[in-house]
């Protein structure tokens, strides 16, 4: 719901900074690696128990994943560099929970277990979106130029974001916020496929 606006306000600094990163010879899909890498420390942070210290690389993840978008595109997009990020975008979702989860299975299981499959669900809906949209040739910046179509919704990027680093902070509430959260990301993802149904309704 707020990426739009936050790709508005950071857009023009991580572009800048990209810029810069590309100018020293660093490779988009490094970037990519470097903040999938910072994730898995993040998670790992997590899943011993140091859930404050894990914001640092968890954030620092974030920042690169929109580094390497900025990197790309003062260089040269490529369709696997768009591919691994979002493989690695991901990925990284699903290991924050499932580090909440295995710090405490008896308390965090449930309701882990229903954020991942609200994950997944929220992710094959997102992706479905992209795959039609790319056949019918329908386009959107309004979160910047991305190598797939990006629909937006109730739950997006932003919101994962802050819904992690709240985490972090209160993991002892781990268990009502993944049902909430998760809740959310079945919405997300029901609204998404309503608004499938309008748009690719009639054949092309």
């Amino acid at each position: 719901m707020f990426d739009a606006t936050a790709r508005r306000l950071l857009g023009p600094t991580l572009d800048q900074m990209g810029r810069r990163l590309a100018r020293h010879g660093v490779a988009a899909n490094s970037v990519t690696a470097i903040g999938f890498l910072l994730g898995v420390m993040a998670a790992l942070l997590i899943g011993f128990g140091h859930t404050t210290v894990a914001l640092l690389p968890l954030l620092a993840s974030r920042l690169a994943d929109g580094l390497d978008g900025a990197v790309a595109r003062a260089t040269a997009k490529t369709d696997f560099g768009g591919y691994l990020d979002i493989t690695a975008d991901f990925l990284f979702y699903g290991l924050i929970p499932l580090a909440f989860v295995l710090t405490a299975p008896a308390t965090n299981g449930a309701a882990g277990a229903f954020l991942l499959a609200s994950f997944y669900f929220n992710g094959a809906s997102f992706l479905g979106y992209a795959v039609l949209a790319e056949k019918r040739g329908i386009q959107t910046q309004a979160q910047g130029l991305k190598s797939l179509y990006y629909s937006n919704g109730l739950l997006e990027g932003s919101e994962t974001i802050a819904f992690f680093t709240l985490l972090c902070l209160l993991p002892g509430w781990f268990t009502p916020l993944a049902w909430a959260f998760g809740a959310a990301c079945f919405a997300t993802g029901a609204l998404r496929i309503w608004a499938a149904s309008r748009v690719f309704q009639t054949r092309d």
